[in-house]
């Protein structure tokens, strides 16, 4: 792998820089102390490339994905790292070089990987249906197995999910049911989009497809007790634009944001478009019913982090700093446009709740920030040194940050118990120690988190930067 010859080298620098080796670590050296009813598995995970991209242009999104494991049971914590051995993956290990252009671009793709699966499993992990995912947009969902990390494949659900899955797939807590999307769902770069469910037994009941205002990478989206809601903002896809030497996958400032609402049950082409202008959200922490309103709340931007205009130019920085925001539609009303307001100043992405609440009010939220001024400096950066717990009935915002040069990983809330209130349980998060060149697992009471960790597993080595994580229970 050669960082020298890459657009990008910063990707394969630092924590941002691939592992390896795959390792088992039977028992890692945990400082404090863990609960004894914290009982199951942290996932993570991420891209971790095999090889530097054929075409010079490796992007942070499009790297292989690596699952890192946390298995935690009496007090003690073991750990195993896994690359998902996906079609991508093999094929180009055969090869024993990149066969795949960046995002799979066909201009710049071998011919022995034109027309192969390029997916890369390296986005979010989801345990449902007592299965174990990782998941990426562009692909089905890939299953792992939930204690040895060994890759089953890609899943289709019984020929039900023939392409496409979201990484942010969400469980209504009442029902079990797993609602879903897909973007450009019957050719690349399309305005094509579904939407589905799948029960607690990994059946899909409903499937349905709607045609979006234009192409757009649409990668988070709301979900209520009655409604589903689809952003599609101004970062497109064109595949002309790719075969021309500019960026497949761009923003567009030229297009208006419009968001989709449907009511759960009814037929997609009923769905109503509400606008406003061009704004960006990646990530989406939780949206509810409030009478005739529907109200969100999203990190939003002006423009995507991280991704160029259409002439492949880079973005301002300020305009890419996403911060926690509040949108609010009303139903009753026949103007297609809706409210957004900003809840905090600070930089901020990776929103996290007790997702007991998924869909229905919750009155706390968890994410990642910049929280010092060391870090607002470089606004746009996700390289977030602090996690905050803010209660959305008084505005109070708590902070925990790290040491200098530290980055913390997106949080993941463990409820202490099925019927714990709102919010009582654990945070758990991957912290980049820098100095030491190395990660940690922090734990924290999620009632108390500025009170700092009640318990830190050691890794002697480091977990590259990544994305998002998941929870999955002993039974």
């Amino acid at each position: 792998m050669h960082a020298s010859a890459q657009t990008n080298p910063h990707f394969f620098t630092g924590n941002y820089a691939p592992l390896t080796e795959e390792r088992d670590l039977a028992q890692l050296p945990v400082e404090g102390t863990l609960p004894d009813t914290l009982s199951g598995s942290l996932y993570r995970v991420g891209p971790n490339p095999q090889f530097a991209a054929r075409d010079n242009n490796y992007h942070w999104f499009s790297g292989d994905g690596m699952v890192h494991a946390f298995h935690i049971s009496n007090g003690k914590v073991s750990y195993r790292n896994r690359w998902a051995r996906t079609p991508k993956w093999q094929l180009e290990h055969a090869a024993g070089h990149a066969l795949f252009g960046t995002f799979g671009n066909p201009a710049t793709s071998d011919p022995l990987a034109l027309g192969k699966n390029g997916g890369t499993a390296n986005t979010s992990m989801l345990w449902h249906g007592e299965r174990l995912f990782a998941l990426e947009e562009s692909h089905q969902p890939f299953e792992i197995d939930a204690r040895t990390l060994d890759s089953k494949g890609h899943q289709s659900f019984g020929d039900r999910l023939a392409a496409r899955c979201t990484a942010h797939p969400k469980a209504d807590p009442d029902s079990g049911e797993l609602h879903f999307f897909a973007y450009s769902c019957d050719r690349p770069c399309s305005p094509s989009m579904l939407y589905g469910v799948i029960d607690r037994n990994c059946e899909v009941t409903q499937l349905q497809s709607f045609t979006a205002p234009y192409a757009g990478m649409v990668h988070d989206f709301m979900l209520t007790r009655t409604h589903v809601l689809f952003p599609v903002t101004p970062l497109t896809f064109s595949m002309e634009r790719a075969m021309r030497g500019k960026p497949m996958l761009a923003w567009d400032a030229g297009l208006r944001t419009h968001v989709g609402v449907l009511r759960q049950g009814a037929a997609a082409h009923t769905m109503r478009w509400f606008d406003t202008d061009p704004c960006h959200v990646f990530h989406v922490m939780n949206a509810w019913d409030d009478g005739d309103t529907i109200v969100a709340y999203v990190m939003q931007s002006n423009t995507a982090p991280g991704l160029p205009d259409a002439q492949g130019r880079p973005g301002a920085p300020e305009a890419m700093a996403a911060r926690l925001c509040r949108w609010t539609f009303d139903l009753a009303c026949a103007d297609t446009g809706f409210e957004r307001e900003y809840l905090d100043e600070l930089v901020a992405e990776f929103p996290r709740i007790d997702e007991r609440y998924t869909g229905r009010r919750n009155r706390y939220g968890f994410y990642t920030c910049h929280a010092t001024s060391r870090a607002r400096d470089n606004s746009e950066s996700v390289l977030y040194d602090s996690l905050a717990r803010f209660d959305f009935d008084t505005g109070e915002r708590h902070l925990y940050t790290l040491p200098p040069g530290d980055v913390v990983s997106e949080p993941v809330f463990v409820p202490r118990a099925a019927d714990a209130p709102e919010a009582d349980g654990w945070l758990l998060s991957v912290a980049w120690r820098a100095q030491e060149q190395r990660s940690d697992l922090l734990v924290f009471d999620a009632q108390v988190l500025a009170a700092g960790p009640i318990a830190v597993a050691h890794l002697p080595h480091r977990v590259p930067f990544g994305f998002h994580g998941g929870w999955r229970n002993d039974t």
